[in-house]
């Protein structure tokens, strides 16, 4: 694979260097290359009147930017995880479970829970908007490092896992629904997951379209 994109780029550059425009090199590329592979080799080069190909400038990654964007991704799946388990505990209090033994016990467990959902969030959620505001200034500061490899990872693994996740919430909706066994705990649990994993999937998804139409 690294030697097919040496070759790409040598026969994009060489192309260039010889006159020829970036609309019929990528014609002749048709022949064997995907456009994706294509339009990655041409985007390498400005859209400059110069006697030589200018190349423009690439992302690099630096330990300073993975350190911040693996905090803040970090910092986001810990936010929406404990805040899902803190609306789920006040579910439960709301619309307590008649079949529940030892109430006491139950009560004591779920102000436990609510008790260090709310600590997380109180520590986590200020972490994660003061990250995200830093990366969002460097970002719109220097937009070449909207191409940071390790921001378009972790952006598209966080799209698969609130893809998963909304997939299996939907599943146990219909689940429960085929089997007669809906009630209202289960459905608010059903759409505060759903909200959750919606917002993150759709925010993200977002965010992905507007780079690709700022390119």
């Amino acid at each position: 694979m690294a030697s097919a994109s040496l070759e790409l780029d040598g026969f994009v550059r060489e192309a260039l260097l010889r006159g020829q425009s970036k609309q019929a090199t990528a014609q002749a590329l048709a022949a064997g290359w995907s456009p994706e592979q294509t339009r990655g080799a041409l985007d390498a080069y400005a859209d400059v009147d110069f006697v030589v190909p200018v190349p423009k400038p690439r992302a690099s990654l630096s330990a300073r930017e993975a350190f911040a964007y693996l905090v803040m991704f970090s910092t986001l799946y810990f936010v929406a995880y404990h805040l899902g388990s803190l609306l789920f505990d006040l579910i439960n209090l709301s619309w307590p479970d008649p079949a529940e033994s030892g109430f006491q016990l139950w009560y004591r467990n779920v102000a436990d829970s609510l008790r260090w959902s709310v600590s997380a969030l109180v520590i986590a959620f200020p972490v994660f908007a003061f990250v995200s505001h830093r990366v969002a200034r460097d970002v719109a500061r220097y937009p070449i490092k909207r191409l940071s490899p390790v921001r378009r990872w972790l952006t598209y693994l966080t799209l698969f896992i609130a893809a998963a996740v909304l997939i299996g919430d939907m599943t146990s909706l219909v689940y429960n629904l085929l089997g007669g066994e809906l009630s209202v705990r289960f459905v608010l649990k059903v759409l505060v997951v759903a909200v959750i994993a919606g917002t993150v999937f759709g925010y993200y998804l977002w965010d992905l379209r507007r780079e690709e139409n700022q390119a």
